[in-house]
């Protein structure tokens, strides 16, 4: 008897895009012999609850690297606007992926536990669409750093208000807030979850008033009436978005 092919219900997907605005060509840059993108999908190959790790692209150069070192690839049209559109387009080839987490191709860093913990949340949580990574902010120039992006949330960790300000905003400020515990602040860390449901509704959505005005995707879901889980991770990954993201990332990997 032949042995029955389990569905895939758990993806993890790796949108990588060609160009970059501050890092042109960021995905085939190489450290300690391997790519960008062959790193990130090797972090990703440590998540336990994928059942498969699969490569999203529009450029034949990264999708042959990624066939290089044996990672699953599919092609993506290259009128995707952003990544999650190129996420719900690489997954609609499986459709018993229920639980589909999206992770950048620039962040070879990424924390494989703090992953499982976005199946995980899904999965016991089946109220919630979407879920999400946080880490406690301790320094006060990253919390009024816009280019930090902040994050609120209620008790049972469903998402207020995602923001490029600080917030919670002090009305007196006592730099003991930065010491609280729990944390008073947090830094939204952009690894996302996503329901199905969720994933192929959300590019039919038009852009929200809230995120055109805070250019972030993800209060669109909110706008929309849909929750967000959040799980705090005490590990705060770094992405690769400039010339000196690369080279502090060659810098770790040679220590």
């Amino acid at each position: 008897m032949p042995t029955p092919i389990t569905p895939l219900r758990r993806i993890l997907v790796i949108p990588a895009r060609r160009r970059s605005t501050r890092l042109p060509d960021k995905m085939l840059l190489r450290a300690a012999g391997k790519s960008v993108i062959q790193h990130t999908y090797e972090a990703a190959q440590s998540v336990r609850n994928a059942q498969l790790v699969l490569i999203a692209t529009d450029d034949e150069e990264i999708a042959a690297e990624c066939r290089r070192f044996g990672a699953p690839v599919v092609m993506t049209s290259p009128d995707c606007p952003s990544g999650t559109d190129r996420v719900a387009e690489a997954v609609a080839g499986y459709p018993a992926a229920e639980i589909i987490v999206n992770l950048q191709g620039d962040e070879p860093d990424a924390d494989a536990r703090a992953i499982d913990r976005l199946f995980e949340l899904l999965e016991s949580t089946p109220s919630a669409a979407m879920a999400t990574l946080a880490t406690p902010i301790r320094d006060r120039h990253k919390l009024d750093d816009p280019s930090c992006v902040k994050v609120v949330f209620a008790a049972d960790g469903r998402a207020l208000y995602f923001s490029r300000s600080p917030v919670p905003h002090a009305r007196e400020w006592d730099d003991r807030l930065l010491a609280a515990e729990p944390a008073t602040f947090h830094q939204h860390i952009g690894i996302y979850g996503y329901r199905r449901s969720l994933l192929m509704q959300m590019p039919k959505w038009p852009v929200s008033p809230l995120e055109q005005i805070e250019k972030l995707e993800q209060l669109r879901v909110l706008e929309n009436g849909e929750s967000i889980l959040v799980a705090v991770t005490q590990r705060a990954t770094r992405g690769i978005d400039t010339p000196e993201d690369f080279a502090d990332f060659v810098a770790r990997r040679a220590a």
